[in-house]
C-alpha cells in the first residue's frame, strides 16, 4: 500500500452523487451544487452539509424546506458552473435555462431537466457540523429522461459517471425492507 496525503482523505469517500438544492425565499429563487448528502436509514431521511457561506442558506433556515434534484452526466457544466456563481447576483434558473417545476408540498421549485426531484422539510440544523437533516414528502421521477447517469464528484475538481448496474438484490433480500 502507498500512503496518500491525509487532507485528501475525503476524496476516497466524497464520491456520492452531486445534486442540485433549491430553495425559494419569498419570490426569491435558488439553486445550489451540492456533494455532500447523506442517506440515513431506509426511511426518507436524508441529511445535506451547507452554511452561512451559501446564499441558499438563508432562505433554507427560515423556510424549513428545500427540493433536492437529481442531475444526469449531460449537465455536468450546468452544475458546475451553479456551483461556481452565487445566487446573492444571479438567478439561475434564468442563466442555466433551468425551469422551476411547481411541487406538490414545498415553495422551493423542483427542476424539470433533472433526472428526479425530492421535495423535503428541514427537520433539524446542527450548526457543529453544518448538516441539515431533511425529511422527503415527495419524491418524482423524469421519465422521459434518456440520461440516467448521475455524476460523482471526487472533491478535486474531478468527477466520476455512474457505469454498469449490478444486481445483487436476491443475495440481499433478507436485508431489504419491503418494497425496496
Amino acid at each position: 500500500m502507498k500512503s496518500m496525503p491525509l487532507h485528501k482523505a475525503f476524496t476516497l469517500l466524497e464520491p456520492g452523487p452531486v445534486t442540485l438544492i433549491t430553495t425559494r425565499n419569498g419570490d426569491r429563487r435558488n439553486i445550489m451544487t451540492i456533494s455532500w448528502t447523506m442517506v440515513m436509514d431506509f426511511t426518507p431521511r436524508f441529511a445535506i452539509t451547507t452554511g452561512p457561506w451559501n446564499f441558499s442558506y438563508k432562505a433554507l433556515k427560515k423556510t424549513r424546506e428545500c427540493v433536492i434534484a437529481i442531475p444526469t452526466v449531460d449537465m455536468i457544466d450546468t452544475v458546475v458552473g451553479i456551483g461556481v456563481c452565487s445566487g446573492g447576483e444571479t438567478d439561475k434558473f434564468d442563466k442555466f435555462k433551468l425551469t422551476p417545476v411547481q411541487g406538490k408540498y414545498v415553495e422551493a421549485p423542483l427542476i424539470g431537466e433533472c433526472l428526479a426531484n425530492i421535495e423535503c422539510t428541514v427537520v433539524e440544523i446542527i450548526k457543529r457540523h453544518n448538516i441539515v437533516v431533511l425529511d422527503a414528502v415527495a419524491a418524482s421521477i423524469n421519465s422521459t429522461r434518456k440520461e440516467t447517469r448521475m455524476l460523482h464528484a471526487v472533491g478535486d475538481g474531478s468527477f466520476i459517471v455512474d457505469g454498469r448496474k449490478l444486481d445483487r438484490r436476491e443475495m440481499m433480500r433478507a436485508r431489504l425492507p419491503d418494497g425496496v
